[in-house]
C-alpha cells in the first residue's frame, strides 16, 4: 500500500482549512482536477481524504457501509442541532428510529399525501401577482416548511410560526460555514456566533414545542393523518397492520414514547432534523431548477407543456400524474447535478482500510463530494452544461452508479428521497402552469454549510401565463 495520496500543501496552523473556507466549491474542484481518485490535506486539526472515484464511494456508502460511521469533529455544535435524529445516531439508536420512520416515508402513504403538497402550493402562489418580484427561494422554503409539518406532523403550522423558522435558518447555517478559526474557540464561549446559534436553536425548539403540544392526544386519531385512508393502511413500525391508526411521524414517535421507547430527547432531536432536513434541500432543489430554467427558456417551454397537460383548475395532479412528468424528472436530476443542495458527505473508517491504493487510517475524514463528482468530465460530456438529455435511460446506462449521488446511497441513503421527488415535480407543475419566472439577480453565488445555498437573494419576477 502506498503511504500517503497527493494533495495540497497548506500552513502550519490551519492545513487547508482557510482554503476551503474561502471558497470550498473552488477548493473541491481544483484539488480534483489536479490530483487523482484519492486526494489529501487538512482541515484544521483533522486530516481528510477526498474520494474522487464512483467505485470508492459506493464501496464506502453501500458495499463496505458497516466499516464506516458518520465523523466526529471535534465541534458539538451538529449534536447540539440534531442529537441523535436520524441523520446523525449510530449504530442501535439509528436503526431503531428508522425503523419508527419508515412507515411515515412507505411509498403507498407518500403517494396519498399529492393533494396535501398541491393545496399548499396553491395557498402559497395564490397571492402572486403578475409582475410582482419575488425572493424564489424564500417562497419556495415557506412553502416547503408548510408542506413538511403538514405531511410528517399532522399539524398545521401558522404564518408567524414559518417566519420564525426562516428567520432562524441564518444564525444556523452560519454557525456550520467553513471557518478554520472555529476549532480554537470552544462552544461554551459567549461568542456573538455561539449566542446566535443558541438562541436559533431555543426559538426553533420552542415552535417544535407548540406544535406538539397541539398533537398531544391525537396519535391515535386518523383524521390526523393527511394521507386520509391509504396512510393509515401502512403496516405499523412493528410490520403488524395497526388499523386505522394515523402513520404521520409525529403520531408514530407519540405513540412510541407512550411505549417507553422514545425519551423526550429522542422526539426532539427528530422533529427538529425532519423540519430542516425536510423541508431545506427540497427548497433548494427547486430554487437552482427555477434559475436554470430561467436562463434556458426551450427546457421551460417543454416543462411548461408537461405541467399543463396533468394541472387543471378543478382537479389536483396525482402521484400517478408526477410519474408522467418525465422531461420535468430529467430537469431535477440534471439541477441536482449542477446544484446538489447536499454538496457533500462525510464518513469515518472504524479500522484502517484501503481504498484507491491508499491505506487510510481509521477516524480520519472521508469526504465524498456530490459537487465534484457530478461535474467531473471523467463521468460527464460537458460537465458545467445544462443537459436534461443527459439522463435518457440510454445515456445514463453508461456512466457509474455513483457518479450521481444527491440522496447518498447504501443503508443510510436518504428516507425521503420519494417525499422530496414527488413534492418538487408537483410544486413545478403547479407553479409552471401558471407562470414563468424570471431571474433578475446577480450571477449565482454559493456558500456551503450543512446545505450549499445561493449567497444572496434569489429575485424572480412573475409573469402570468
Amino acid at each position: 500500500m502506498s503511504a500517503t495520496p497527493p494533495g495540497p500543501i497548506g500552513d502550519l496552523l490551519f492545513g487547508n482549512g482557510r482554503q476551503y473556507a474561502d471558497d470550498p466549491f473552488s477548493f473541491l474542484q481544483a484539488c480534483a482536477d489536479s490530483y487523482g481518485d484519492v486526494i489529501r490535506f487538512d482541515l484544521g486539526p483533522r486530516e481528510t481524504y477526498l474520494l474522487t472515484n464512483p467505485a470508492d464511494i459506493e464501496r464506502v456508502l453501500v458495499a463496505d457501509a458497516e466499516r464506516y460511521r458518520k465523523p466526529q469533529f471535534g465541534d458539538d455544535a451538529i449534536d447540539t442541532l440534531l442529537g441523535q435524529g436520524l441523520l446523525m445516531s449510530e449504530g442501535e439508536t439509528w436503526q431503531r428510529q428508522r425503523r419508527l420512520a419508515s412507515p411515515s416515508f412507505h411509498n403507498r402513504r407518500i403517494g396519498a399525501l399529492a393533494g396535501t403538497m398541491v393545496e399548499h402550493t396553491r395557498s402559497q402562489i395564490a397571492g402572486w401577482e403578475d409582475g410582482e418580484v419575488v425572493d424564489i427561494q424564500l417562497e419556495i422554503a415557506r412553502l416547503t416548511v408548510k408542506i413538511i409539518v403538514s405531511a410528517m406532523f399532522g399539524a398545521d403550522i401558522t404564518d408567524e410560526e414559518v417566519k420564525t423558522v426562516q428567520s432562524e435558518l441564518e444564525p444556523l447555517g452560519a454557525r456550520f460555514e467553513p471557518d478554520p478559526r472555529r476549532f480554537l474557540i470552544p462552544n461554551w464561549v459567549p461568542t456573538r456566533e455561539n449566542r446566535e446559534f443558541d438562541a436559533a436553536i431555543d426559538t426553533l425548539e420552542a415552535v417544535i414545542d407548540g406544535i406538539v403540544e397541539r398533537r398531544r392526544g391525537t396519535e391515535r386519531d386518523p383524521a390526523f393523518d393527511p394521507a386520509g385512508s391509504e396512510g393509515t393502511a401502512v403496516r405499523g413500525p412493528s410490520g403488524d397492520p395497526e388499523g386505522d391508526l394515523p402513520m404521520d411521524l409525529l403520531s408514530v414517535l407519540l405513540r412510541a414514547h407512550d411505549r417507553g421507547e422514545q425519551t423526550d430527547a429522542n422526539l426532539r432531536d427528530e422533529l427538529v432534523t425532519m423540519l430542516l432536513a425536510g423541508h431545506d434541500t427540497t427548497a433548494l432543489a427547486l430554487t437552482y431548477t427555477f434559475y436554470l430554467l430561467s436562463n434556458h427558456p426551450a427546457a421551460r417551454k417543454r416543462v411548461e407543456r408537461e405541467a399543463d397537460d396533468v394541472t387543471t383548475a378543478d382537479d389536483a395532479p396525482t402521484a400517478a400524474d408526477a410519474r408522467e412528468m418525465a422531461f420535468t424528472d430529467r430537469v431535477l436530476s440534471e439541477s441536482m447535478r449542477l446544484y446538489p443542495p447536499v454538496y457533500t458527505l462525510f464518513r469515518e473508517p472504524k479500522l484502517d482500510v484501503k481504498l484507491g491504493g491508499y491505506r487510510i487510517p481509521d477516524g480520519a475524514a472521508l469526504m465524498l463530494s456530490q459537487w465534484v463528482v457530478h461535474r467531473s468530465p471523467r463521468w460527464y460530456d460537458d460537465p458545467e452544461t445544462f443537459d436534461p438529455g443527459r439522463w435518457r435511460p440510454e445515456r445514463r446506462s453508461r456512466r457509474p452508479r455513483f457518479s450521481y449521488f444527491p440522496f447518498g446511497g447504501g443503508p443510510r441513503h436518504c428516507i425521503g428521497k420519494s417525499f422530496s421527488l414527488l413534492e418538487a415535480k408537483l410544486i413545478l407543475a403547479e407553479v409552471c402552469s401558471r407562470y414563468e419566472l424570471d431571474y433578475e439577480g446577480p450571477e449565482l453565488s454559493l456558500r456551503g454549510s450543512l446545505t450549499m445555498h445561493p449567497d444572496h437573494p434569489v429575485p424572480m419576477r412573475i409573469h402570468e401565463r
